[in-house]
């Protein structure tokens, strides 16, 4: 069985097998003292098309050496995008798509939303707090003072850009139509109104940025209600991010190395303990990669500090880091 299936059960194997053409697997381990997190991995190619679905490669386990040479400092850019309410199996065995990027690069298996509702995770995501919120209310029931992940990316002289679909305007605070500005967390932060009526804008931009290599340093896609899978099946939301992500990958920004991508869950259906599947693509990674290093939101909200080169934002400075666990390069500051 592949990388995949081990790691995650047999469940939903045939339909990722099925994206994927036959090839040889083996495996082997070797054991290294001087970290404790077992990654499987296995190599691709350096340039990706569009679509995920490239061969399978053989695999082999190996537990991440901090004395291993890295290659060259690439990545400036993060973008993020999100699906709602659903756990790493469903995802799985309902995202064939997803799941195959997941195979073709990497992905999380003990990645771990905070809480329930939805709000929270994504105030923990951009702030590394939940700031005590336990629903789903707007910006005029939560203000949230200080600072998030994109204006301190604008601060440290980067850029930050949060694509809301269905959102008319911008940095639009009240929920209408399919647009859910509790999906939308840039929303919520007080201090950073002025920079979030600037540069947090509908979906229609994305296209042109990712086609011009001028993808945010920090950036986060959020679908409409149906695109996000909370209205529609999974197997929408599977379509919807080829739609998306598929140009993203064949843009400059990550053709050239600059950009990493992942794909993640705000929370569970309340069904498990809060597991959700979380993908992260970046062009020099240099195998496929299946992390068990312990993850969660704030890890997420610390690699955006880590790209950024900012101090992590409140309980994301305790965090695992998820570019070491993923073995990704970022810049020296």
């Amino acid at each position: 069985m592949g990388a995949w299936v081990k790691a995650v059960g047999a469940a939903g194997a045939a339909a990722l097998l099925a994206a994927c053409a036959p090839g040889g697997e083996s495996s082997t381990t070797a054991a290294a003292p001087t970290s404790t997190a077992a990654v499987t991995t296995s190599p691709h190619h350096d340039h990706p098309s569009s679509s995920p679905t490239h061969p399978p490669r053989p695999t082999r386990t190996v537990t991440p050496s901090r004395s291993a040479t890295p290659a060259a400092p690439r990545l400036t850019k993060v973008l993020v995008f999100m699906v709602e309410n659903h756990t790493l199996g469903e995802m799985r065995d309902q995202m064939p798509w997803t799941a195959a990027l997941a195979d073709r690069y990497g992905y999380a298996t003990t990645y771990h939303a905070l809480t329930h509702p939805s709000l929270p995770n994504y105030l923990a995501i951009a702030g590394g707090s939940t700031f005590g919120v336990q629903d789903d209310a707007d910006p005029s029931s939560h203000p949230v003072r200080g600072a998030s992940v994109f204006g301190e990316a604008i601060r440290a002289g980067s850029t930050a850009r949060v694509y809301a679909e269905a959102m008319t305007g911008t940095c639009a605070t009240t929920p209408s139509g399919t647009y859910a500005v509790k999906h939308n967390p840039w929303a919520y932060f007080v201090d950073e109104r002025a920079a979030c009526q600037r540069d947090d804008v509908p979906l229609d931009r994305l296209a042109s940025d990712a086609r011009s290599g001028s993808l945010p340093g920090a950036g986060m896609v959020v679908a409409d209600m149906c695109h996000i899978a909370h209205d529609c099946p999974l197997a929408t939301a599977d379509a919807w991010l080829k739609t998306e992500v598929g140009p993203v990958l064949a843009g400059p920004d990550f053709r050239q190395g600059r950009l990493v991508v992942v794909i993640t869950a705000d929370e569970d259906d309340h069904s498990g303990d809060n597991r959700v599947l979380t993908v992260v693509a970046s062009r020099d990674m240099r195998a496929h990669q299946v992390v068990a290093t312990p993850l969660s939101h704030l890890s997420l909200s610390r690699l955006y500090a880590e790209v950024a080169h900012f101090t992590p934002l409140r309980g994301a400075a305790g965090a695992p880091s998820l570019a070491q666990a993923f073995q990704l390069t970022v810049p020296s500051p």
